[in-house]
């Protein structure tokens, strides 16, 4: 086993640190207050390349691999959560997804404006009667004699909802055939027929704005259908897998804000005349937050090289991407509790970003899939059985 990176990994995770360091991680407690779409801030991602790290530069990203994305992504999640989602999204389950089943034209159209930053992405298969079970969506698109579908039916929970250009938007084309009866489409926000929901206000990843879209009566265009008709829930399951190594990236990159913030505070913090980190029950507790970062940390990557690995023709990647998923995201849950335990009054104040980095954690244990969906993926991969 090789564990060192390329130049390449390198030089994009040092651009994704300086940008984390020097422009996102001084803003973020200002956008965490005020809900502000961090709307600067992604440009300037775009502007270097993070909003489409493994797009091919002819389609106006960077044109790099899986480790690329996981290494950069830690970064950016490690200045702000909400800023590593909205980049998540984009890179994992918008520009993924049109790159491996979109037309030519297609991939000019969508793909180019949000890798550059120009525009941003959505991703929209959640209804509010549908979460985990994805086939029981109501969203209804009916094809027209002349080719068109007229597209009906909500949306919920999606990500960069309010400010997002282009959707991936999962319809019902024949209600009958269940999953095989889900086609993926290519939305326009802006089109007659679209209309977006109210904000929600959420516990963490504030910044990163999140509504319930609606259509009625949108025309779609056959064009603007990804991959076939009744391929949608093929493309949505393969979107996702891509999507929880995003996830798990960015669980690593908020427990590493915590444990780094950790370490500084129990050298810094004295009790009973020594520093709190001298303590036996702080060290366990580091050990273990530690070993916790480091495992999280391998799994991603493992998960990462298999992808990149299956983009050449290998085998599919979903177990390993929902054990990183799980394990990451179990691991910042439990490090941010560790981390504000250890800060004690501080780390429960407003003052100190702990309490910040505990919230955030919790949504990497829900959206791409929840802890208890990633078990039954693993156990059903690994058991054969249904």
């Amino acid at each position: 086993m090789d564990f060192s990176f390329t130049e390449e990994q390198l030089m994009i995770q040092d651009v994704a640190r300086r940008i984390a360091q020097e422009k996102i991680a001084p803003s973020a407690e200002h956008h965490d207050k005020t809900g502000e779409f961090p709307l600067e801030n992604i440009r300037t991602l775009g502007e270097n390349g993070l909003m489409g790290i493994e797009v091919p530069a002819e389609y106006g990203g960077a044109g790099m691999d899986p480790i690329s994305y996981v290494l950069a992504m830690i970064e950016i999640a490690a200045g702000d959560a909400a800023h590593s989602t909205i980049m998540s999204v984009n890179n994992s389950l918008f520009c993924n997804g049109i790159l491996k089943f979109g037309t030519e034209e297609q991939k000019q159209q969508y793909v180019r404006a949000i890798a550059e930053g120009r525009e941003i992405g959505a991703f929209a298969l959640t209804e509010p009667q549908s979460g985990s079970d994805a086939t029981a969506m109501r969203c209804k698109a009916t094809r027209q004699a002349d080719g068109t579908y007229l597209i009906n039916g909500k949306k919920s929970w999606i990500t960069s909802g309010p400010v997002a250009k282009y959707f991936v938007l999962f319809a019902m084309t024949e209600p009958d055939k269940g999953a095989r009866g889900i086609t993926a489409f290519l939305v326009d926000g802006e089109r007659a027929g679209f209309h977006r929901g109210k904000t929600e206000p959420k516990l963490g990843i504030r910044a990163s704005a999140t509504c319930e879209i609606e259509f009625a009566d949108y025309v779609a265009q056959p064009n603007e259908v990804l991959g076939k008709e009744g391929e949608g829930f093929k493309i949505a399951m393969s979107v996702l897998d891509a999507g929880r190594i995003g996830i798990a990236s960015q669980a690593i990159g908020i427990a590493r804000a915590a444990y780094e913030k950790t370490l500084e505070y129990v050298k810094e913090r004295k009790a009973f005349g020594a520093a709190i980190g001298t303590f036996q029950m702080t060290q366990a507790k580091i050990a273990d937050m530690k070993c916790k970062l480091d495992a999280a940390t391998l799994l991603t990557l493992r998960a990462a090289w298999q992808k990149g690995e299956f983009d050449k023709g290998g085998a599919r990647f979903s177990n390993e991407a929902a054990i990183a998923k799980l394990t990451a995201s179990e691991a910042a849950m439990w490090i941010t509790h560790q981390a504000v335990q250890i800060h004690g009054g501080m780390g429960y104040s407003k003052e100190m970003p702990l309490e910040r980095y505990f919230r955030d954690a919790k949504i990497t244990e829900i959206y791409e899939g929840t802890s208890e969906i990633q078990r039954l993926v693993i156990a059903r991969n690994e058991t054969g059985l249904r």
